[in-house]
Order: C-alpha cells, then sequence, then structure tokens
C-alpha cells in the first residue's frame, strides 16, 4: 500500500511491510529513495532491515511508531534531489535530540538514492518476480544484489529477502473465503481454488482466482518453500487430491479443514496412496491454532496465525 503522505490523519502507508513492490512502482516514475534501518540499540518497534521508500506521489513502509517518518522524509527527499545518502540517528548521539523516541531506542538509517536503470536494483526486483531469495548490499553509494550472501565491504550492509509469502486456499465455502480475504489483507499473495467454480471471481480484494481442478491449479501455481496451502474443500476427493500434491512439495505448511474423527481414515488413505510418514508428519490437521471459535473469521484468525507462527520458526 503507497500513499503521497507520510504525515497523514491515518498512516495507511505504514501497511505495507515488503518494499519492493512500492519501490519498483517507485521507479516505473523516476528516482526512489530507499531507507533501511541498519542499526538498532535499546530495542525498537522494528527490525533492522525494515524499509521505506519515497519517490514521485508515494510513500510506503514505516521505520517506528510515528516519531521519525516525517523527518526521515525530509531527509529522503533531499537525497533524492542531490543524489548523496544520508545516515540518519535517532535517539542515543543523535544530532535532532528534539525528535525524541518513546521506545527509548537507538535507530539508525541509511537514506539513498536510487535510479531506475540502477543494476543492483533490476536484479533485486527481477529475483522478486521469479520468487529466488535476494541479498541486497549497500553502502548507499554502491550496490550490488545476487541469489547468494555475498562479501560486505567495510561500511555497507546487507539485507536478505524471501520471495513474497503466499497463501493457497482450496474451497469455497464461507471458511474459506474469510481464510483467503483475511490471508490477502495480511500481507500474503494469496490464491483461492474452487475446481469448476461459478466464472465470476469472489468479491475479494488482493485474492485471485482459479477454477482448475486441485492438481492442475496446485502446479500451475508452483509450490515452493514460501508457500503455504490452507485445504478447506468439505469434500473428501478435492482435500485428497490437493493434499497428494501439497504434502510431498516443498511448501512448508499444509493444513486441512475438517472433523478430527475422521482424521484417522484420510491419513490411512494417503498412506495407502503412496505418501510417507515423513509427508504426513507436515500435515496440520485440524487446520489452525486452537483458538476456541467455529465462525468462519475465528478459523481464519487461527488459520492465519498458525501459517505466521510456522513461517517465523521453520524458516526455510
Amino acid at each position: 500500500m503507497t500513499s503521497n503522505r507520510s504525515d497523514g490523519a491515518w498512516p495507511m502507508h505504514g501497511m505495507a511491510d515488503d518494499a519492493r513492490p512500492a519501490l519498483a512502482e517507485a521507479l516505473s516514475r523516476g528516482p526512489a529513495a530507499l531507507a533501511t534501518i541498519v542499526a538498532l540499540g535499546d530495542g525498537g518497534p522494528r527490525p533492522v532491515g525494515t524499509q521505506m521508500v519515497f519517490g514521485d506521489g508515494i510513500v510506503s513502509g514505516f521505520l517506528s511508531g510515528g516519531c521519525i517518518e516525517a523527518d526521515v522524509e525530509r531527509h529522503a527527499r533531499a537525497c533524492l534531489a542531490d543524489g548523496q545518502p544520508r545516515r540518519l540517528v535517532y535517539g542515543e548521539g543523535s544530532p535532532w535530540p528534539d525528535i525524541r523516541l518513546l521506545c527509548g531506542a537507538r535507530i539508525e538509517i541509511l537514506a539513498e538514492r536510487i535510479a531506475p536503470d540502477d543494476p543492483a536494483v533490476r536484479v533485486l526486483l527481477d529475483l522478486a518476480t521469479c520468487r529466488a531469495p535476494a541479498f541486497w548490499v549497500t553502502d548507499g553509494a554502491r550496490r550490488l544484489c545476487a541469489e547468494t550472501p555475498q562479501v560486505v565491504w567495510p561500511g555497507a550492509f546487507e539485507r536478505a529477502y524471501d520471495p513474497a509469502p503466499r497463501l493457497i486456499v482450496l474451497g469455497g465455502d464461507p471458511t474459506a473465503l474469510a481464510v483467503a480475504s483475511l490471508g490477502a489483507q495480511s500481507g500474503f499473495e494469496t490464491v483461492l481454488v474452487r475446481p469448476k467454480g461459478p466464472v465470476d471471481p469472489p468479491p475479494l480484494p488482493g485474492v485471485a482466482y482459479r477454477r482448475e481442478d486441485a492438481a492442475t491449479a496446485l502446479a500451475a501455481i508452483g509450490l515452493d518453500a514460501w508457500t503455504a496451502v490452507a485445504v478447506c474443500g468439505h469434500d473428501l476427493e478435492l482435500d485428497h487430491v490437493a493434499l497428494m500434491t501439497a504434502l510431498p512439495s516443498p511448501a512448508p505448511y499444509v493444513g486441512l479443514l475438517g472433523a478430527r474423527r475422521r482424521l484417522p481414515e484420510r491419513l490411512a488413505r494417503l498412506k495407502a496412496a503412496g505418501l510417507t510418514d515423513r509427508h504426513l508428519a507436515k500435515l496440520r490437521a485440524p487446520i489452525g491454532l486452537d483458538l476456541g471459535g467455529k465462525a468462519p473469521f475465528e478459523v481464519a484468525v487461527s488459520v492465519i496465525g498458525e501459517i505466521m507462527a510456522a513461517r517465523h520458526t521453520e524458516k526455510p
């Protein structure tokens, strides 16, 4: 999500966590300024590597709880104008003691101007498009980017990027729609698969839609190490085909919606069809964290929460 203001009444620009989409949009209009947290002291609301993007009519991301964003934008716009990188320090040792951080942290930020034809940023965006990891190294004046870790020279900072998290939801009932909707709102590239479903897609912003059979749709989308699969079909055959495809794949999260008492027979059928104990051990069933609720969005919260927990504890 982008905005043309960083000091508006509602900082909607801060809802975006991955800077790459906004950076691509900004570079399509001209040069962009990228501000990155490169060091922290005494904690802070956002981790090292957090970024903001500033461009022609674009502001995206946030670096604190609102304490420093307006000042960072001022320096980033100056960086855009003269091309010179800035090292900005807020908190202890800052030249701007009037800018107070309520969390008491020390935040160091690198602001740099990036041209649309910058070779490193083209690699970064190309790797994002093909869903490959990227390692970005910069000192504000010199940059490089590659799919593997690089040698970091003195004064430079390296940031690793994973492919964007992706969520595939199979099904078409209210629970499947709620899971897909919340997934898209939570920053996942979300696809709803409903074999032989309606021609028109569901009215869910940010959710792509496919009508093929489960195996065809999953193969076409691709199941990589940054993809979660939520099987919410309420159809034994659909669920079985989806699980036979997803469980042996690199997808780290595969969840199944359904009654616990039916699970043993489902597992037996999957094993009889050729899946191994290692494959079956990956299955999360019943799907989601045990939050107690069964309404569609209560289940959706439990599913997205479980996927996020797995994502942050089981790195590819």
